[in-house]
């Protein structure tokens, strides 16, 4: 079990504890329902909670969203890596060795102008990067906490179904 560490106010809003937050959701999730595939064929339209983390494309019950959970808190504890990612990681070096060596003669042509608006571009994507930073860690500390609303809505609803709604609280 993750020992969780107090927040204080200037942390409550880090990524790192809505990360804790999610991890103690699905961590009590996991520990809270005892068997899963009672969560089999329990839809998710009569949640409105649930249901918006439906696609158009997929008709899932509680149980898909439980192994979606848990695999996105292993995702979180141990880092993404899969095969699609090496591939497309190969394939873009082997892009990217044909394009240097194509563009080795026309740099030659451009150094001179570039190196003129090379600090200015330099301070542009600083900026950039920043703002992208900001834009992702916004977007994720939001997803965050959704998925731990879900965890917890989830939680809930299996001890309804099993009878002890009223437990633990």
């Amino acid at each position: 079990m993750m020992m969780q560490l107090p927040e204080s106010y200037t942390q409550k809003n880090s990524l790192f504890c809505a990360m804790n937050r999610f991890i103690g959701a699905v961590n009590n999730m996991d520990q809270t329902v005892m068997l899963p595939t009672m969560l089999r064929d329990v839809p998710l339209e009569e949640d409105s909670e649930m249901s918006s983390m439906k696609s158009d494309e997929d008709e899932g019950d509680m149980y898909s969203y439980y192994q979606l959970l848990k695999s996105i808190r292993c995702d979180i504890e141990w880092g993404v890596r899969c095969a699609a990612a090496d591939e497309r990681r190969k394939e873009s070096m082997t892009t990217s060795r044909k394009n240097s060596s194509m563009s080795t003669a026309s740099t030659a042509s451009t150094a001179s102008t570039a190196s003129m608006s090379s600090e200015e571009e330099d301070e542009e994507e600083d900026e950039d990067l920043q703002k992208q930073f900001q834009y992702h860690l916004t977007g994720l500390q939001g997803v965050l906490s959704k998925l731990t609303l879900q965890a917890n809505f989830l939680t809930k609803r299996y001890k309804q179904e099993v009878g002890i709604g009223g437990w633990g609280q």
